[in-house]
């Protein structure tokens, strides 16, 4: 049964131009909006430049008729930022049903370097699903993209780059459906100079890769996973 039409969500004001805030209405359950947001807070000592410090993430379940919060979560110092800056927050409504009558939302998060001769990007994935008045995280920190490297900026060097998929399989596991990861990931190896410059990339052949429920959370392999 469609619900009730509402306004599209407006994400709350930011406090500070490093801080993000984001919402969106959850596809799954009109009606519902899932809000997040980042407040960067700098490192009392290398953090003059505003660059350098620590992100808390809040995230919120709300009512799109009158922006009631129906659950939460809070996490303090979520993320370190120094020469890697967190570059975008994204939230992610595919349809995450971990279990009949249980949906999760995910949360991307993006951080790039500042060095071309060094360069680095990765995304992160998160998944959350609601308990009573509290949103609770039951995958965390999944990379799902990065790309890094060393080279010259002209052509000499290597380059990798690595992405994964989710799906849901038709087993499950302490209740919770399993998830394949699929995995592609490629290398780039450059020599010469720019005028003759030699390129070579090679891709490996995906890899399937099934993580499954613990009774708290997906385990993830550990080159799968960020701190």
């Amino acid at each position: 049964m469609a619900g009730p039409a509402f306004a599209d969500c407006t994400p709350a004001p930011k406090a500070q131009a490093l801080d993000f805030s984001i919402c969106k209405d959850w596809p799954a359950f009109p009606g519902l909006t899932i809000t997040a947001a980042a407040h960067f807070s700098p490192d009392p000592v290398y953090g003059a430049t505003e660059t350098v410090g620590v992100y808390d993430l809040g995230l919120s379940l709300r009512a799109s008729s009158d922006s009631q919060p129906l659950a939460t979560f809070h996490q303090p110092a979520a993320f370190s930022v120094d020469a890697i800056a967190l570059d975008e927050l994204k939230l992610d409504t595919a349809r995450y049903k971990l279990a009949p009558q249980l949906q999760a939302f995910g949360v991307r998060v993006r951080f790039k370097g500042s060095s071309r001769v060094n360069p680095l990007d990765e995304t992160w994935l998160s998944l959350y699903v609601k308990e009573g008045n509290t949103l609770r995280p039951v995958m965390d920190r999944l990379v799902v993209y990065e790309y890094g490297g060393e080279w010259d900026g002209n052509c000499a060097g290597e380059r990798y780059e690595t992405s994964r998929t989710l799906e849901l399989a038709k087993t499950s596991t302490h209740g919770y459906a399993d998830l394949i990861v699929k995995t592609i990931s490629s290398s780039t190896v450059g020599s010469g100079e720019r005028e003759v410059c030699e390129s070579k990339t090679v891709t490996q052949k995906p890899v399937l890769t099934t993580i499954r429920y613990d009774g708290k959370k997906y385990e993830l392999p550990a080159d799968f996973k960020r701190i």
